[in-house]
């Protein structure tokens, strides 16, 4: 899939950005117990790619068009698309910048990718709690067998400790999910509210909605436990049986542990015929390194079967090295910017692709898959004086498919994560249809990350806000419930 215009000049700043390593709210993997019954998620991955690709030599549209009108197939009309402020007339991004600087890309000064003053690390990333203190280190074993014949359609979530302690107070300072851990919150209060909303006739969506919609996932946890413990039953199995369609998917995925549904979307994504390579690229060429190795972890664990080979079975050729990669989860996380290297790189990266005839393919994997993402960015400022052509362009002139997609996905990451996002939630919503699968992963998976800024950039992008396409695309419990996850 090819991205015009990405990303635009000018965007604004977003204070605050989790840094790497710490913007994961993923509990550790093997904390709770699931089968591999989960029932698939309807429709596919992202919405089908557009055949054209990036501008060419002329670099980034000018302010009045994202994407550039003409350039990208069903692209908004020109004046339907916004032009971005602070950006001098003329001055695209693939311009070579006048000056020591990059003045087409700022990066705001507050954003940091890790080790920021305004963050205050807590063991395993949680934004709401500690790590539970049954399990040292944070780490225990998936369980190998669970009976599911009871309930073979989804998996059964096995009690955990009500006792672990968690304060909502203890939060990451400075988070920029939509989703907060409630104050004084409390698990069984909680789940006595959904059994009355199940209750006799009919059930009372609203009541769900508003519970789960204002808990983090490790507050959903405590939540399914002492609905078990209280009333013997499974909660996901008594929602499952209230709910339907895209309401009944959303619920679901909210009540599974970040990592076990990443895991499980990787899974879902490479089973059966064909392959949702989209899905692949998203999750794996987003995460941090601890996210990456903890979903490999559960991976192994919950569908016993080894990643690196699903994805070696299911891909191939440079699409497949650089998922490989990915799936290593040792990408170089140290912040500091080394701008020699970042020069030797860009130059290493036109002599590989623009300054040669044909392409070394190895090359731009071997940067693309090691380098820090703050390195990246450097490198991709030197590459525009270098090459004079932003990096994103030469990607699309010498790379197609499913690897040119996963290597813009890794620059964009790099330059402006929350557009990469907002981007993949506006497609999911344009035009006829809804990707509904793909709404509600990014949805869910970003509420307590950095869905803040992605609706900030989504906003700057489009002219329009998340929840107003949220709410034109989406209709009943399943809109109420996602417009009170995306904070409207």
């Amino acid at each position: 899939m090819s991205y015009p215009g990405y990303p635009p000049t000018g965007y604004p700043p977003f204070p605050g950005y989790p840094p790497a390593g710490q913007e994961s709210s993923f509990p550790p993997p093997g904390q709770y117990a699931y089968p591999s019954g989960f029932p698939p998620v309807g429709g596919g991955a992202y919405p089908p790619a557009p055949s054209s690709s990036y501008p060419g030599a002329g670099g980034y549209p000018a302010p009045g068009g994202y994407p550039a009108p003409g350039g990208y197939p069903g692209a908004p009309p020109p004046g339907g698309a916004p032009a971005y402020p602070g950006v001098p007339p003329g001055q695209g991004f693939g311009a070579p910048p006048g000056g020591a600087g990059f003045s087409g890309y700022p990066q705001p000064p507050s954003q940091s990718y890790g080790g920021g003053p305004t963050q205050v690390p807590l063991p395993g990333g949680f934004p709401g709690g500690q790590i539970p203190s049954q399990y040292p280190g944070g780490q225990a074993p998936f369980p190998s067998q669970i009976d599911t014949e009871s309930f073979p359609s989804y998996p059964v979530f096995s009690p955990v400790s009500l006792d672990y302690n968690s304060e909502p107070a203890a939060m990451t300072q400075g988070a920029q999910g939509t989703v907060r851990p409630a104050a004084n919150f409390d698990a069984m209060r909680d789940a006595e509210i959904l059994r009355k909303a199940m209750k006799g006739f009919g059930t009372d969506e609203q009541a769900i909605v508003d519970v789960v919609a204002s808990r983090s996932s490790d507050q959903r946890q405590k939540i399914k436990a002492a609905f078990k413990t209280m009333y013997g039953k499974d909660l996901i199995k008594d929602l499952k049986s209230e709910l339907s369609g895209n309401m009944e998917e959303l619920i679901l995925a909210l009540f599974m542990p970040p990592t076990y549904y990443d895991a499980w979307s990787l899974r879902n994504a490479m089973k059966g015929a064909g392959t949702q390579e989209r899905v692949l690229i998203e999750i794996l060429c987003t995460r941090t390194n601890q996210e990456i190795r903890e979903i490999v972890r559960c991976y192994q664990s919950e569908f016993g079967r080894d990643l690196e080979k699903d994805i070696r079975s299911d891909t191939s050729g440079h699409f497949e090295r650089l998922l490989v990669s990915m799936c290593q989860g040792n990408r170089d996380e140290n912040q500091n910017v080394n701008h020699q290297l970042a020069q030797e790189d860009a130059q290493r990266l036109y002599q590989a692709g623009e300054g040669r005839l044909g392409t070394d393919e190895s090359c731009f994997n071997m940067i693309l898959a090691t380098r820090s993402f703050p390195q990246l960015k450097a490198t991709v400022e030197a590459y525009s004086r270098v090459a004079n052509r932003d990096l994103l362009s030469s990607v699309a002139r010498e790379f197609s498919g499913n690897v040119e997609s996963g290597l813009k996905t890794i620059l964009q990451c790099a330059l402006n994560r929350p557009a990469f996002f907002a981007e993949r939630l506006y497609y999911s919503m344009k035009g006829a249809g809804t990707d509904d699968s793909t709404l509600v992963r990014i949805v869910v998976t970003r509420s307590e990350i950095d869905l803040v800024q992605i609706k900030q950039t989504f906003s700057q992008m489009y002219q329009k806000t998340l929840g107003t396409m949220i709410s034109s695309d989406t209709s009943g419990d399943y809109r109420k419930l996602l417009l009170a996850i995306v904070g409207q």
